[in-house]
């Protein structure tokens, strides 16, 4: 089922949902269902996997260093599939511009829909550590607008090198990605509010925002959206803080401000177990503001363990 329609059955009723990352290379797939599980409870209509991008390591051959391109995380798809089988719920794996040609990209989107996986969540991706902008792949897209594009070409039946006429055509629901705050390199929130709109005029159904930790930014990013013409569903990502050294690296990575009242307690902190504590009491009070206020989906960044997800939810659902 896609993801406006799982929000159009709930009637008004804020739905739960997550993400989940691969494990990386050599890892066990019950490790990730051991996360997953304490979660189900709370009926989840669909759950998020990334996709991760392709990076460089370095390997010796006879005392000379071979670099080599790899994922580290790879199994998106596959992992999509298992998720969806084991649990009977909706997946929504991420596909990527950077990393992958327009082709590899068509063909994957074939294997989501041979599967029957309804939802995609369409992002440009981040620049490989090497890079300090992003640069397209040879053959790939540059904007994700351009990755919406295709994606809506497919559920017409066009593919990259010629038009189908089928019965059987992909109907993706896709999913874009939105910034309170602005993306990084936007250089401002008006230019990058223009960006969204590309992409939803491009095709694109719902809106899933990074995270954020001051509700009337999301708020007034709402606001701001639907006036620029954005009226499609906007769901607010949530991630609890759970380390102390978040309160450097969030705004450092994803450029994003704490709250001075959130900031106050993390320092107050002695040890990353209180952090965690004030982390899920924060979120909790972020959910349930955000639940009253009537948003479609909470949506958790939840990436490793489960245990301070489930204990917001409890809270709140």
């Amino acid at each position: 089922m896609k993801v406006t329609e799982h929000i159009a059955k709930a009637k008004g009723n804020t739905l739960f949902s997550f993400e989940i990352i691969p494990p990386v290379k050599g890892r066990s797939i019950q490790e990730l269902y051991g996360n997953i599980d304490p979660l189900m409870e709370f009926n989840p209509p669909f759950i998020d996997v990334t996709t991760s991008r392709e990076e460089y390591v370095y390997i010796d051959r006879d005392g000379l260093l071979d670099k080599k391109l790899t994922r580290m995380r790879p199994g998106t798809v596959g992992i999509c599939a298992s998720i969806k089988h084991k649990y009977d719920v909706d997946t929504i794996p991420h596909v990527l511009c950077g990393g992958f040609t327009k082709e590899e990209t068509e063909y994957l989107l074939v294997d989501c829909h041979y599967l029957g996986i309804d939802n995609v969540m369409a992002l440009r991706g981040d620049a490989m550590r090497e890079e300090q902008y992003f640069e397209a792949t040879k053959g790939g897209h540059k904007y994700a607008n351009e990755l919406v594009k295709q994606i809506q070409d497919l559920n017409c039946g066009k593919y990259l090198h010629e038009v189908i006429e089928t019965d059987n055509c992909a109907d993706f629901c896709i999913g874009v990605a939105g910034y309170p705050e602005k993306h990084l390199e936007a250089p401002s929130l008006k230019s990058d509010l223009k960006r969204l709109k590309q992409k939803v005029d491009a095709g694109a159904d719902y809106v899933v925002t990074q995270m954020f930790f001051d509700n009337q930014k999301y708020f007034e990013f709402v606001d701001a959206a639907k006036d620029m013409g954005i009226d499609v569903p906007i769901i607010p990502g949530i991630k609890p803080i759970a380390v102390k050294r978040h309160l450097q690296l969030l705004p450092q990575v994803f450029r994003i401000d704490l709250p001075q009242d959130l900031i106050d307690a993390l320092d107050d902190c002695t040890n990353n177990k209180a952090v965690r504590q004030v982390g899920i009491e924060w979120a909790t009070k972020q959910s349930k503001e955000l639940k009253e206020a009537g948003v479609p989906v909470l949506h958790y960044y939840s990436m490793g363990k489960s245990d301070n997800i489930k204990a917001i939810a409890k809270a709140v659902f």
